[in-house]
């Protein structure tokens, strides 16, 4: 791995260090010359997957990067826990099957 490619790792790391969540661990990978953020539900007992997201050089590079990393890591997260829903107002046929 380039020792760019080492240091956006290490930054990602690094910012992932100051996260804390009760239901969720973070990590992340190099992936090309950008990382990957993998965000795994803690209990793995749970039917739940796992979700991941990309961070690209030029974010990566950003003298603002731990901004826009917690923003992109919070946007993450509101779609990860939306694609958590197991039923929802639109899945009409699963309503009316359960009488709802």
């Amino acid at each position: 791995m380039p020792e760019t490619a080492n240091s956006r790792l290490d930054r990602v790391v690094a910012q992932l260090r100051l996260y804390e969540h009760p239901l969720l661990n973070f990590s992340a990978r190099a992936k090309g010359e950008g990382v990957e953020v993998v965000i795994k539900f803690k209990d793995e007992t749970m039917p739940v997957h796992t979700y991941y997201f990309d961070l690209h050089p030029r974010d990566l590079d950003d003298p603002q990067f731990e901004w826009s990393f917690q923003r992109q890591l919070y946007d993450a997260l509101h779609d990860y826990f939306v694609e958590m829903f197991i039923r929802t107002p639109q899945d009409r046929a699963d309503r009316q099957r359960k009488g709802l």
